[in-house]
């Protein structure tokens, strides 16, 4: 496996501590990224009033033109390079932003700014408010990460799972149809989904398999689910791995992917959810398989973005990295 993309600093190590921030509680030293698209289904009071109110010496710049890559990359290589990084908005930005913070030993401020902020909230930071007291508090911590790498490519920071199959092709559906808004180009792709998902072949440690989906979660997470799109732990340093085998139909592949206790509930009440016998998990350190070339889209899905795979098949790799990541959080 490829080496971890960064060593956090030993005075970040351990559940709680007061490791290296910025410079300031005012915000000096730290680069903040917004994403102006992230939960935008979500109607919430605009944040940055306050955010400039408690961090006036933050630099403050926006993705449009600009990748984050390339916004952090200059920061970095300027005379003034920060020493903390916030990132403004949904999972898929803290995701790329953790990935970033890691390559350039930077401790992470996450801002939640999109619909579910599931990262944020398994973090403790259910409001912006609560991350900004963190950061005055200088409240660091270290937490388990995971790195998923394709064939011989460079491994990708992760924050809560990678899935292969009828989620990532749900969500390739559903970027079909932005112009719908989430949740209406959502509903569209679950039921274009429920006609037509595929099947997928996987291949780990020799042994062959057909199936709907297969989720990888940071931290043992809730037996009775299959979607894990929140992770429970932030120091386990394990995969919970949720092979959902395509014994069954289509229905029940989509069905699968509901996360939400209601709609869980629901969804076992009408039976309408995979029976234990079409379900394997494991937990691991690692996992390493490979997928077959076949009808379903060529991409795979981390923390509710979509990355391409060549379309000849592949072999994923994913790990756990310990104490991967530096954090705000109390």
């Amino acid at each position: 496996m490829p080496p971890d993309l960064a060593a956090p600093s030993s005075a970040a190590s351990g559940p709680a501590a007061s490791g290296p921030a910025a410079d300031a509680s005012d915000g000096r030293g730290v680069l903040l990224v917004t994403n102006s698209r992230a939960g935008t289904s979500v109607v919430r009071p605009d944040p940055m009033p306050e955010i400039r109110r408690r961090l006036p010496e933050a630099r403050v710049e926006s993705l449009g033109e600009a990748t984050m890559d390339d916004i952090v990359d200059r920061a970095m290589s300027g005379d003034e390079p920060p020493t903390a990084l916030a990132v403004l908005g949904g999972d898929g930005s803290v995701s790329r932003a953790a990935h970033l913070a890691r390559r350039h030993d930077l401790t992470l401020l996450v801002l939640p700014g999109g619909t579910f902020n599931h990262f944020a909230r398994a973090a403790g930071l259910e409001t912006v408010e609560a991350a900004l007291d963190a950061y005055a508090a200088g409240a660091v911590r270290s937490v388990v990460v995971a790195e998923v790498a394709v064939d011989d490519g460079e491994p990708t920071t992760v924050l809560n799972a990678v899935s292969l199959g009828a989620y990532p092709e749900l969500l390739a559906e559903r970027e079909k149809r932005t112009s719908l808004g989430k949740w209406w180009g959502g509903a569209v792709a679950a039921w274009r989904g429920i006609h037509g998902a595929h099947r997928i072949t996987i291949v780990r440690g020799g042994r062959r398999a057909v199936v709907w989906s297969v989720f990888a979660g940071i931290g043992r997470g809730d037996p009775r689910r299959i979607a894990m799109m929140r992770r429970a732990s932030l120091d386990e340093p394990v995969l919970d791995i949720r092979i959902h085998h395509a014994r069954g139909t289509r229905l029940r592949a989509v069905t699968s992917l509901a996360f939400g206790r209601r709609t869980l509930a629901v969804m076992r009440a009408l039976r309408l959810m995979p029976p234990a016998s079409d379900l394997e998990r494991t937990v691991v350190s690692e996992i390493e398989l490979t997928v077959r070339p076949g009808e379903a889209p060529p991409v795979f899905a981390h923390d509710g973005e979509l990355d391409e795979t060549p379309d000849g098949g592949y072999r994923l790799r994913l790990r756990a990295i310990p104490d991967g990541l530096r954090i705000y959080a109390r």
